[in-house]
């Protein structure tokens, strides 16, 4: 199997997808790539639920999932967020196949906290022969952040921590983070590498800010489960360089000296 690449694009990206983004995927595969794609849908969710009068809370930065909720989520994220994405890559000239979690068991998972967080769950286990198979037939999986408890529950589970455990699981090569900018700027400049633990230097002088701070704190979470780096690259611009090395941000763990 060739090297995989996990890509995750926000909802708030996907509008803006340009033709630039389609050609670098394009790209990847050109160069001996299997991709795979997890997207989340924010705020598509918050527009549905807001306009069917449906209350909206987070705990913690998650969003608390009853019943009624959970309804709505899979309905935005599985259905209209989920084939807008795959048709926009099938448009581009790419072989895409939407899936949710829950089809062909993706996702297994469990709540973290039902009491206070409902229908919100973590993966335990990725059907990693469901997305080999279809890489093999040279199709793009692209992923809606649902999964399935043992019970028959879906659960709603967070999209950065979905692409987390699926590249993990997969072993990718690497995991995007697709954003509306190349990389963190200082300056003006593309910061081409930074380690884990001076984001938090760039946190506070001011150099990461506003919308790419939970970017970049999701970035970080995702590496928690046992990826080494992971690039933050724009979705409106190519993120390939000539030679087929990546341009952004590549987030990276120091090495322990023994």
């Amino acid at each position: 199997m060739s090297d995989i690449i996990v890509v995750k694009c926000g909802g708030s990206i996907i509008a803006d997808l340009t033709n630039d983004f389609f050609e670098s995927i394009k790209e990847l595969q050109k160069n001996g790539n299997k991709v795979i794609i997890v997207h989340g849908g924010g705020p598509e969710i918050e527009q549905m639920l807001n306009s069917l009068s449906i209350t909206n809370e987070y705990i913690n930065g998650l969003r608390k999932t009853t019943s009624e909720v959970l309804e709505t989520v899979e309905m935005v994220l599985a259905g209209s967020v989920n084939k807008k994405l795959v048709s926009l890559l099938i448009t581009s000239g790419l072989k895409a196949i939407g899936l949710s979690g829950v089809d062909g068991e993706l996702l297994k998972a469990t709540p973290i906290d039902e009491g206070s967080l409902g229908h919100v769950g973590e993966v335990t286990e990725v059907n990693c022969d469901l997305l080999l198979n279809l890489l093999e037939l040279d199709y793009i999986p692209v992923i809606a952040p649902l999964g399935l408890q043992e019970t028959g529950q879906k659960l709603n589970i967070n999209a950065d921590t979905v692409a987390a455990s699926v590249a993990a699981a997969l072993k990718a090569k690497h995991l995007l983070f697709v954003t509306n900018v190349s990389g963190i700027l200082k300056n003006g400049s593309l910061i081409e590498e930074v380690s884990v633990e001076k984001v938090q230097e760039l946190i506070n002088d001011g150099t990461i800010y506003g919308g790419m701070i939970p970017k970049v704190q999701a970035a970080l979470s995702a590496m928690s489960a046992g990826l080494d780096e992971i690039m933050i690259v724009s979705g409106k611009t190519s993120f390939i360089h000539i030679d087929g090395s990546l341009s952004g941000t590549k987030l990276f763990r120091e090495l322990e000296v023994v």
